[in-house]
């Protein structure tokens, strides 16, 4: 393991130019890297891009934050969001996020990242920071994970209160005592946006039901 390059990086994603340049001191320092990737040193997480595995050293990969690096901008959202904030009962193993350029879907060591396009103006709501076993990473209020799960789902009713209610109850399974604690802030500024208006308009009523 170099251990001086983990240090340095710790658990960040770098291009494959600045860890080259970071090798330096080799003989070959492409050839370098192909050695630390075959043997698991590095992992490449995309064409031009890695983390390293600094496990050993106290700086294990962290998925969370990969995602906000292999496509971006982006922010973790829809289900892997919801799972996280414990609002669904599965466990979401892909990592789902959003951003305002064409959807993507990427695969790796650390598993499979899929990227769902919105529009910009829509993007910039309901965004925080969250960390994750010492990791910090962007991710989707409660609300927008929501919103985005619904905007991004092409089988969401939109036609009436009771119909959203089956799909959060059936079809999401979500906690919806979780309602409570909702900002319809954030819920109003998505609908304003135009996309599925009429249906985050249905799930604010909802909402309202149990604040």
């Amino acid at each position: 393991m170099n251990v001086d390059v983990v240090k340095t990086i710790r658990n960040i994603p770098i291009s494959g130019e600045e860890l080259v340049a970071m090798l330096g001191k080799y003989k070959s320092p492409n050839m370098k890297l192909m050695q630390m990737e075959r043997a698991g040193e590095a992992i490449r997480l995309k064409r031009g891009l890695y983390v390293m595995d600094g496990t050993a050293l106290g700086f294990p990969p962290s998925a969370p934050i990969c995602s906000n690096h292999i496509y971006g901008p982006s922010y973790l959202s829809r289900q892997w969001a919801l799972s996280f904030y414990g609002l669904i009962p599965e466990r979401v193993n892909e990592l789902t996020a959003v951003c305002f350029k064409r959807s993507r879907s990427f695969e790796n060591k650390l598993g499979r990242f899929s990227y769902r396009q919105v529009p910009a103006s829509y993007y910039t709501i309901g965004q925080r920071t969250a960390t994750n076993d010492g990791a910090t990473f962007v991710i989707a209020s409660p609300e927008k994970a929501l919103c985005d799960t619904i905007l991004t789902d092409a089988y969401v009713p939109c036609l009436s209160v009771a119909a959203l209610l089956r799909y959060l109850e059936e079809d999401l399974r979500f906690d919806m005592d979780e309602l409570s604690s909702f900002n319809t802030d954030i819920l109003s500024q998505c609908a304003n946006c135009g996309r599925k208006q009429a249906t985050i308009e249905n799930l604010i009523k909802i909402v309202r039901r149990y604040e």
